[in-house]
């Protein structure tokens, strides 16, 4: 049996699993449902001690696919506006009644020392196993300097980390926003601010949808709205891409990762960690569908584990962040084709209108005296972009099957006809 206990940044989890700092960590009630749910942890949602925290309603809008399945949900909501010190309290308990589980403290703050350690402090004398900093939020708070505004901006994320650090005897989690152009800066800065590891992504700057009838953004607050943060699987893309940039960056080898963005399934979760993440929070999933999706996360997670021989984490933590690399390192003479099996066809034509109308028209149609329809692929045309395959509703209809055709790995730094080609002696792929 697989064994799904990890350490993130010195802190022992039972599993890798732990919800996010958001609404459903705001109360003792909704972290103890989690708990007796499986979760591993619980970043408890972020609190502060000035300015006070006021929030509006409505606070949620969605972005929906065309079958109606919520692929985001965009948010206007503050850090938690409840008093610090029944926060502090409900923590303090929530540690004495479950003492296998992970808490992390989440804190934010106007620019001033003392009020990062101040809060810094107390959610250390409440018994939280880590604090991680809230860099993130991109609407409310930041307007008033904080969330997004100090993440943003590279010697802020260095002075509130080492303030942290400063300030208390346990593991600093940075947790990073997404709005901005490269990651790895804050990860650096973060990484000299002494943080032992990140956390990201946080939700992403956006608009979700506008109300053609009130014509003003959703969600409305009586007669306006406002840009706020956006999460959920559409997301997962992005937050891959940032937590790979930062792991597989040298200079960071020893920051840990805690992966935020999209995680649904215990494949997410695998696959984060397969790029190099100690653990995963977990934040819109269980707003949409409970708490008990944990189960599910396990138990898949533990049996990917057994089926590929992983006896820990560790066994596959990282094994995928080899394999990501810049673009100029991929081979340019490997060749794909794509191949129609037409037993299983439906005659949907999906794959030909994708192909004939937006790609290569590489996809042919021979039109039986039965009026059924046969759809095959011309090799001289096809270049292996895969979307006829991404298009097609049947699995495993469309296979790209690999071109044999005897050339040795190419670089584009290699090739003939870069006009800043490299010394082929002193390339390697």
């Amino acid at each position: 049996m697989a064994d799904l206990h990890c350490n993130i940044a010195g802190v022992a989890s039972i599993n890798p699993f732990w919800l996010a700092s958001a609404p459903p960590t705001d109360k003792k009630i909704n972290v103890e449902r989690a708990f007796r749910a499986g979760w591993g942890g619980a970043v408890w949602k972020t609190v502060t001690v000035d300015p006070p925290v006021i929030n509006v309603a409505s606070r949620y809008g969605v972005h929906k696919d065309h079958h109606g399945t919520i692929l985001g949900i965009n948010n206007n909501e503050l850090i938690s506006d409840r008093p610090l010190d029944v926060n502090l309290r409900e923590i303090e308990e929530l540690r004495r009644e479950w003492p296998d589980r992970v808490i992390i403290g989440s804190l934010m703050a106007v620019l001033d020392e003392q009020a990062w350690k101040e809060v810094a402090i107390k959610l250390a004398n409440a018994g939280v196993q880590g604090i991680e900093l809230n860099l993130g939020c991109p609407h409310g708070m930041c307007e008033r300097g904080m969330g997004s505004a100090i993440g943003q901006v590279a010697e802020l994320v260095e002075k509130t980390t080492r303030w942290v650090r400063e300030a208390v005897d346990l593991p600093v989690f940075t947790k990073l926003t997404p709005n901005i152009t490269d990651i790895l800066v804050p990860a650096e800065a973060a990484h000299k601010g002494g943080a032992h590891a990140v956390s990201l992504i946080n939700t992403i700057n956006s608009i979700v949808s506008v109300d053609l009838q009130r014509m003003a953004p959703r969600p409305t607050v009586d007669t306006a709205g406002t840009h706020g943060g956006y999460c959920g699987s559409a997301v997962k893309p992005i937050a891959l891409n940032m937590v790979a940039e930062i792991a597989r960056d040298p200079a960071l080898k020893d920051l840990e990762i805690s992966a935020i963005g999209g995680i649904t399934t215990w494949s997410d979760a695998a696959e984060f960690i397969a790029l190099g993440a100690s653990g995963v929070q977990v934040c819109t999933a269980a707003m949409l569908y409970g708490f008990r999706i944990v189960d599910d996360m396990i138990d898949g997670l533990g049996r990917f584990m057994d089926q590929q021989g992983y006896r820990t984490l560790d066994d596959f933590r990282g094994k995928a962040r080899a394999h990501v690399v810049d673009w100029n390192a991929l081979n340019m003479n490997f060749d794909v084709k794509a191949h129609i099996d037409t037993a299983s066809c439906i005659e949907c034509g999906r794959c030909h209108i994708a192909c004939e109308d937006t790609a290569h028209q590489a996809i042919r149609i021979e039109t039986g005296d039965d009026g059924s329809r046969r759809f095959t692929v011309d090799d001289a045309e096809c270049v292996g972009c895969n979307l006829c395959q991404h298009v097609c509703p049947v699995a495993g209809c469309i296979e790209m099957r690999v071109v044999e055709n005897g050339l040795p790995p190419l670089t584009w730094p290699e090739h003939p006809l870069n006009p800043l080609r490299a010394d082929p002696q002193t390339v390697s792929v």
